[in-house]
């Protein structure tokens, strides 16, 4: 074993020491002191007990038309395009059997059986990534959103390893360097190396009284409303229509619908 690759176990060896060791030293108060971020609401902020997303797929004919909404959301957002297999991605597409391993239909249609579908992160009403931060750089809002503080991210990525839906990524190399100068959007912090990033489901734009990029571009094939009101749009859209969400057996509760 050469000299850089033994450093290198040395110091991962050293980190994850700290890490552990660190983190249990802290006392009771200590780590009640940790409080995690927020967002500061403006007067005209949206509200909601527990925002929850519904994709209308049936309203989409193919990959090209939600196109906008990822442009939308990574222009908005500064998410680089980094070519090779490091590529960062907060709304993405992919097949039917990558999205829905778990169903059982063996008898669906054709066409929903080849299409693509959207991803990006549930907001699930049980995160496994919140559970396992050591750090709460990634935490639970009271509307439910599964928010981010990069500032707090160590690059440890068990939140990476604790998502079952492969919603986050990591910024193995500098994301500012893959963006245009200037940026997209110079009112959006850009990342750095070493930290994970994710969907947020805009909640910054939802501070100011905006509905998340994706859903504004979609023109109402995508609902996002509170799902805790019997009369908001996604629950009238969940009532009216049969809906499927990702990998449900594993109790996570996805805030993210899906419309076959």
């Amino acid at each position: 074993m050469n000299k850089s690759r033994r450093s290198f176990l040395k110091v991962a060896g050293f980190s994850a020491f700290a890490l552990t060791s660190g983190m249990a030293a802290l006392s009771g108060v200590a780590q009640a002191q940790i409080a995690p971020g927020k967002y500061e609401p403006a007067a005209n902020a949206l509200h909601a007990k527990r925002w929850a997303m519904v994709i209308d797929t049936r309203q989409f004919k193919g990959p090209e038309d939600y196109k906008p909404l990822s442009d939308a959301c990574h222009a908005f957002h500064n998410v680089p395009q980094i070519p090779g297999n490091q590529e960062i991605k907060w709304f993405w597409l992919d097949s039917y059997a990558h999205v829905f391993p778990d169903d059982m239909n063996a008898h669906l249609n054709t066409h929903s059986r080849e299409s693509m579908y959207p991803l990006l992160c549930n907001h699930c009403t049980n995160p496994p990534c919140v559970r396992v931060c050591p750090t709460q750089a990634t935490y639970k809002m009271e509307d439910g959103i599964v928010a981010m503080d990069y500032h707090r991210c160590i690059g440890c990525r068990f939140c990476m390893a604790g998502c079952p839906y492969g919603a986050r990524s990591f910024n193995f190399k500098d994301p500012r360097k893959f963006l245009s100068n200037p940026v997209p959007n110079p009112e959006y912090p850009t990342r750095m190396i070493g930290v994970v990033e994710k969907c947020t489901f805009c909640a910054e734009r939802l501070a100011v009284g905006k509905l998340p990029a994706c859903v504004e571009a979609a023109n109402g094939k995508i609902l996002f409303g509170d799902l805790e009101d019997p009369n908001s749009t996604v629950r009238q859209a969940l009532a009216a229509n049969y809906s499927i969400r990702r990998k449900p057996s594993l109790g996570t509760q996805p805030g993210v619908y899906y419309l076959i």
